[in-house]
């Protein structure tokens, strides 16, 4: 994207937008609206807000040009400038030179984070024996594969490499190289890369892999898109065939154009009709693919093979040629699909030994309606409120003191189950804009630095708010 100076922002301007800016910090949706209202870039803005507030504190510190007198605190900007705020090293330059900061050389900020990043490994040392579920990657600057792979539970980036390619052996020492800083598989959850899934098996071998379901499914959801496009293109070709008709004035012009009419109005049912079908089929699969039923079940590995076998032939009932194709490799990895189903078996059974069975379902329901509350936006969000918290009171009412500790049991138990690997594709997309800002031109040094800040950084909303990667690796603060 160019960007180009505003001449018609004068220094008043500039002001008006900065202040608004301050008042309005944490406010939801303010600082969007400031940038549609200006025809600006919320990074410009929050570049402005950075700068006042610099330029704020030099003008009422005791000490003025602080930053200079105090050589830390100078280091700390910097790396907050390129790790928080993903600057470029030429925009970074640029603000040091504006608030006259030295050195502020292009070629030293360079040598400074190459120093600073040259003492952080790639991967992660633990003292002692850690037991793991990996999720495992592949991301690209320009055409330079890095491989990644990260905790499910904490999501700590365990090590993160710049590698020559994304074959078998390469993937092997990758995670022979885990193991040999204390890290022991408890099974890895990936897309079906060939090499990565050859390489996991090569170096930890008999140990569970379980296929993610955004890829594994995400053809079949294309799918419906495409429907729905052709949907609303047979709803306007039916809309112009009626309005031709409302026009037509002669008896033969009116007999061609009803003819026209129905044979769109015919196409338009069938086109809607194929799409509802899908839709509704998906919806299935959705509620067919969750670890527990609406009873507080959860589902055996049997139920759900049979009930993806019905709905994979539901599927092919569908008139609709592309389908096909989109089905068949789905059919052959029903297998693979139910893996993470074998897991809850397992915890069912040990659960029920220890919790009562009516006890269980309702805290399995909380957990449904907890881990769906964080994936959701607005009405659907309230609802899993509610729905987690009538649950949560109606266990609460038969357990009594023990109530606490039983929950944390199965909030834990259920959280270990691993289904799919979009954890490591969102700390891929974190560590993306920083390929962006440096055009691509990526080294392991940067890499390591980038992998330090992540797993140090807290975050700051969600399910862990408060709480850094690392922290929640080791237990420790």
């Amino acid at each position: 994207m160019k960007f180009t100076r505003r001449p018609d922002l004068d220094p008043q301007t500039r002001i008006y937008i900065v202040m608004l800016a301050w008042l309005h910090q944490g406010v939801y949706g303010k600082m969007t609206h400031i940038a549609q209202y200006y025809q600006i870039s919320r990074t410009f803005l929050y570049q402005l807000l950075l700068m006042a507030n610099l330029q704020l504190e030099t003008l009422f510190s005791d000490t003025k040009l602080l930053f200079q007198r105090d050589h830390r605190h100078l280091e700390q900007l910097l790396l907050l400038l390129r790790l928080e705020g993903n600057c470029s090293l030429l925009s970074i330059s640029s603000i040091l030179k504006a608030l006259e900061y030295h050195p502020n050389s292009v070629g030293y900020l360079s040598q400074f984070f190459q120093s600073a990043a040259q003492a952080l490994p790639s991967t992660l040392l633990m003292p002692s024996k850690s037991f793991v579920f990996y999720l495992s990657d592949e991301i690209f600057a320009i055409h330079t594969p890095i491989l990644v792979t990260i905790d499910a539970r904490s999501t700590t980036i365990l090590t993160i490499e710049l590698a020559s390619d994304r074959s078998a052996d390469t993937w092997r020492v990758h995670f022979e190289a885990l193991e040999a800083h204390h890290f022991f598989s408890l099974g890895m959850a990936s897309d079906r890369g060939l090499g990565l899934v050859a390489g996991y098996r090569a170096a930890c071998d008999m140990t569970l892999w379980v296929v993610d379901y955004f890829h594994e499914f995400r053809d079949l959801f294309e799918l419906q898109h495409q429907l729905e496009r052709k949907a609303y293109a047979a709803i306007e070709k039916e809309y112009d065939a009626a309005h031709k008709f409302d026009h037509a004035k002669s008896a033969s012009n009116l007999a061609k154009r009803l003819q026209q009419y129905e044979t769109a109005h015919h196409a338009c049912k069938q086109a809607i009709a194929r799409y509802d079908q899908l839709a509704m089929l998906l919806h299935l699969l959705r509620e067919a693919l969750q670890l527990c039923s609406p009873h507080g079940r959860l589902r055996t590995r049997e139920d759900v093979r049979t009930a993806l076998t019905l709905l994979v032939a539901m599927f092919e009932e569908l008139d609709c040629a592309a389908i096909t194709t989109t089905l068949k490799p789905i059919h052959t990895h029903i297998d693979d699909i139910v893996i993470p189903f074998q897991q809850a078996e397992a915890i069912d059974a040990e659960l029920r030994a220890v919790v009562p069975h009516d006890v269980l379902d309702f805290l399995v329901l909380a957990w449904h309606h907890d881990h769906l509350f964080y994936q959701s936006q607005s009405n659907p969000k309230r609802y899993h409120h509610r729905e987690r918290e009538c649950w949560l009171t109606c266990a609460e009412g038969l357990l009594g003191k023990e109530f606490d500790t039983l929950k944390a049991l199965v909030f834990d138990k259920l959280d270990s189950i691993v289904r799919a690997s979009s954890l490591v594709e969102m700390v891929n997309s974190l560590i993306r804009p920083y390929f962006n800002s440096c055009k691509g031109q990526i080294t392991q040094e940067a890499l390591n630095l980038i992998m330090f800040y992540h797993n140090h950084h807290r975050y700051k909303s969600g399910k862990r708010p408060g709480k850094a990667p690392i922290e929640l690796l080791t237990g420790k603060p």
